[in-house]
């Protein structure tokens, strides 16, 4: 094989090996070939890049001159000698700059090429004078875990008992580029604020079998040490039947810190919430601009709309304060409620925190109930569709002036940004496909919503005669002020979701403009295609530095692993050792779903109880099947269901916890609802008797469906 004329090589690595990061990538330059570099002859210079949080672009940190005395030059009659390195070029760095830009998202790019979902390679690269070339990639198989120290010893525990509510299938490598960026700004805000040292570059979020996971180890050490939450009380609250992290006795000195800490935080966070929630209402107005913005039409143009909007998003720290720091005053408030009730707080501050002043999610569905009872009684309005396949010709059929075609219309204007699983950028809004909404108005129609409210009046008055009773009067207030706080932080925490949907919607336009536009200049051969490219590869693609037989290998090998990845049944907790090798996952057959005869048992996020039959749904989408009164049981859920809640008498769920979007909502409507029981999907059947209770966190299988 002949060697390529190398006026310079190296080595690189797409991570740093030492220190664990994964968002860092390290070259290593020398003159010649680079058989000194491997051998140890000469220490090369080196270039330090950072990926920038926002845009992924990367960034140079540093740079430091190398010990260049020898280098190796190949020999005219061929093999290599090593030959002392002249005085100029060892005083003078390998690379310009900008070469070793161009040669970095190179290199990055090839590893994004190799695996996306882990793009940690160690490459050797080559220096011609014109061009760089790559010679050979290898993963790193070798690189050290970046973590607390307590933790470094134990197995790392990454759960999908929270995300699989909102995420429960694969993600496409655009989402996979923004969700490993989103979950550490989300997770981060509160820490930060109340002043605790967060470790540098860690990472939360992982990707395994196209799913996506939380580093649940580092995630219950964060909020141990810098708040005294107990590992016990984040699983909870996250939810999941992942394992506790092992805990050192604490000392008084670290007491002390997390006192100033809760204090710092008390006292910051009002402030900060009333940022956000301007923060919110701009987002959602700014999101409006967007949509109704021309775009460009080249490649570049549309490349620097996207990079701006982007760093907008990942860049909107209150709003994900507002979601990632809304468990403070629940928690609290369960805390004293268990004191006087023991074993009943989350059932107690379920049923108080039932009905109150809507959050977003609830409140769209009551206008959607209102909705569907102004289309019964209106007479230009003809009998219900169907189906969402035969919405729109059914609302074609309504005269343009009409008030519920208004009515409707001024919905989506509020709502339109919604949609079902919405956090997956491939799913339309229902701004774009309105039909899931038109098909559920026959059934919404006929639900009584005086009940649903009397039912969660109910549920609030008897938990306080409850506490009137036994809790002292000067703990009274206390409570009371832990449960407006608790409510307010949960609907800030929806409102905050709904404003970065909003935002993901016209991300989602420009993506399929862009997408549109590589089809145009022959890089791919559907719009949609571009969703299968991390955003790294969308900005070299707009910028042509991609060739389109590269782009379309990586649509079909990404578009086969996708299928594949939907064939398989992930676990629910896999189990990490410190060197990065899967000791083993948790299937739900596995899982702590605790069952007797019978009997599951639950997280309690819904208040009183209920018998019913059983309707499995896995998509909200089969929602026609679910009569009013029965038992909704889904693997996840998120606000993309609520229109179903409203009609289910009890809801039964996999996946979530006590903080999880169908938590909420089933506490605003009073709902029984559990929640965190991995497999019982599996274990029920269609028409099933179940009895749910909502504050003992229990379902029992009365009477089994006959199936034969």
């Amino acid at each position: 094989m002949p060697l390529l004329p190398a006026t310079a090589s190296g080595i690189a690595f797409t991570c740093d090996p030492i220190d664990g990061r994964d968002d860092r990538l390290i070259i290593h330059a020398q003159w010649g070939l680079g058989e000194s570099l491997v051998s140890g002859q000469a220490a090369g210079d080196e270039y330090l890049f950072a990926e920038d949080p926002l845009d992924d672009h990367l960034w140079p940190l540093a740079r430091k001159l190398g010990r260049k005395s020898q280098k190796t030059v190949p020999l005219a009659t061929g093999g290599t000698e090593t030959r002392a390195t002249g005085s100029d070029e060892a005083a003078a760095f390998v690379l310009t700059p900008s070469q070793a830009m161009v040669l970095a998202n190179l290199l990055r790019d090839a590893a994004l090429a190799l695996d996306f979902t882990m793009p940690c390679y160690d490459l050797e690269w080559v220096w011609d004078g014109q061009s760089f070339w790559l010679t050979q990639a290898r993963p790193v198989t070798a690189r050290a875990r970046l973590t607390y120290p307590i933790l470094q010893e134990q197995p790392t525990y990454w759960s999908r008992g929270n995300t699989c509510e909102v995420v429960p299938d694969p993600l496409s490598p655009v989402d996979w580029s923004n969700s490993r960026k989103l979950v550490n700004a989300l997770l981060e805000q509160g820490y930060a604020m109340a002043g605790y040292p967060l470790l540098e570059g860690v990472q939360r979020a992982g990707l395994f079998h196209g799913r996506l996971y939380l580093e649940l180890s580092l995630i219950q050490w964060e909020a141990y040490d810098a708040l005294g939450v107990s590992p016990k009380a984040m699983n909870t609250l996250v939810g999941g039947h992942q394992p506790e992290i092992e805990l050192a006795p604490p000392l008084l000195s670290d007491r002390l810190s997390r006192l100033a800490r809760i204090l710092r935080y008390l006292t910051l966070a009002p402030g900060r919430r009333r940022r956000a929630d301007k923060a919110v209402g701009d987002a959602i107005l700014q999101a409006k601009r967007w949509r109704q913005q021309a775009l460009p039409q080249d490649g570049n143009g549309l490349k620097d709309v996207l990079i701006r909007w982007l760093r907008t998003v990942r860049g909107a720290s209150d709003i994900f304060f507002l979601q990632g720091s809304s468990g403070g005053s629940l928690t609290f408030l369960v805390q004293q409620l268990e004191k006087h009730f023991p074993g009943e707080g989350y059932a107690l501050a379920t049923a108080l925190l039932a009905g109150g002043v809507p959050s977003v999610t609830a409140q769209q569905g009551y206008e959607l109930m209102a909705l569907a009872r102004l289309a019964r009684t209106d007479p230009q309005v003809g009998p219900f569709p169907e189906s969402a396949a035969a919405s729109d010709d059914w609302f074609a059929t309504i005269p343009p002036y009409n008030e519920f075609r208004r009515a409707f219309t001024e919905f989506i204007e509020r709502y339109g940004h919604r949609g079902l699983y919405e956090t997956y950028l491939r799913n339309p809004r229902w701004r774009e496909e309105p039909g899931y909404l038109l098909a559920s108005l026959d059934q919404l129609a006929s639900i009584d919503e005086s009940a649903l409210r009397e039912r969660q009046r109910s549920a609030e008055s008897k938990a306080m005669r409850r506490i009137v009773a036994t809790v002292p009067f000067w703990w009274r207030p206390i409570i009371a002020a832990l449960t407006r706080a608790a409510r307010k932080e949960c609907n800030q925490r929806e409102s905050a979701r709904s404003a970065v949907i909003a935002y993901l919607e016209p991300i989602r336009q420009v993506l399929l403009a862009a997408g549109a536009h590589l089809v145009a200049v022959d890089g791919l051969d559907r719009p949609d295609d571009i969703l299968q490219l991390t955003m790294p590869e969308i900005f070299q693609a707009l910028a042509g530095k991609i060739p389109s037989a590269g782009l379309r290998a990586r649509v079909l090998a990404r578009t086969e692993m996708f299928q594949s990845w939907l064939r398989e049944t992930p676990p629910e907790v896999i189990v990490e050792d410190k060197h990065h090798q899967i000791q083993h996952g948790q299937g739900p057959e596995s899982m702590g779903t605790e069952r007797k005869g019978e009997h599951f048992q639950g997280v309690p996020t819904g208040t009183g109880s209920i018998r019913g039959k059983a309707r499995l749904l896995r998509h909200p989408n089969e929602g026609h099947k679910l009569l009013p009164g029965e038992i909704l049981v889904a693997p996840s859920t998120d606000p993309g269901w609520t229109p179903l809640f409203l009609k289910a008498g009890g809801l039964v769920v996999e996946t979530g916890g006590y903080l999880s979007h169908g938590a909420i909502v089933a506490r605003e409507f009073g709902i029984p609802a559990v929640m965190n029981l991995p497999g019982v999907f599996l274990k029920l059947n269609d028409g099933d008797l179940l009895e749910v209770d909502g504050q003992k966190g229990t379902v029992i299988c009365l009477e089994r469906e006959d199936t034969h």
